[in-house]
């Protein structure tokens, strides 16, 4: 009896062994796979496939930067993402507040706290959001917050819904017209 027992634990041991050697073997070959090099690549049919044609089609959306004709001609053309109207406009309208944080793939300017007193109890920060491209009203999105600090007392922030937030859009549209307006006359040339 202790000779079966022993042949079947034996038995079980092998089957065990082969079995760890299997999936040690699975798992070496399963990790082993075509070369990137060699697998067939994948194209999108919406897409352009060259370089060249990626890079015009970014241009054309406002995204990127081009180089053009470098060799063949002795001045060169930088398109950059900020060509935006709207953006360079609300750029150069709140030039004068620190800012915080300028995100244009977000499409979202965030100004400091901004006081033109002395005093530190009162300051306004300015949150342009872009809703569009487009050089219209609806573009944009502008919200302004006040703080008031009391001397040893917590500050109130809220958003207010001065003339302020309205005169900011009326100069970041202006600007970005004059723009436009140059931009349309400096490519006819």
């Amino acid at each position: 009896m202790n000779f079966r027992y022993l042949t079947s634990l034996k038995s079980i041991k092998s089957s065990i062994k082969f079995i760890v050697l299997l999936s040690l073997i699975s798992v070496f070959l399963a990790n082993c796979s075509v070369p990137n090099a060699l697998k067939p690549k994948k194209v999108a049919k919406d897409r352009p496939i060259g370089a060249l044609e990626r890079a015009r089609q970014n241009i054309e959306q406002g995204r990127g930067i081009s180089l053009k004709d470098m060799a063949g001609k002795k001045s060169t053309t930088y398109e950059f993402s900020t060509s935006n109207p709207l953006w360079r406009a609300s750029l150069e309208t709140i030039d004068f507040m620190p800012l915080a944080t300028v995100d244009y793939s977000g499409g979202i300017i965030i100004t400091d706290w901004y006081s033109d007193t002395s005093s530190n109890d009162d300051s306004i920060k300015i949150t342009v959001r872009f809703l569009s491209n487009q050089i219209q009203s609806n573009s944009l999105k502008i919200i302004v917050h006040n703080k008031k600090c009391k001397i040893n007392e917590n500050c109130t922030i809220r958003e207010i819904d001065s003339k302020i937030k309205f005169e900011l859009q009326k100069s970041i549209l202006a600007k970005a017209v004059l723009i436009e307006q140059d931009s349309k006359k400096s490519k006819k040339n």
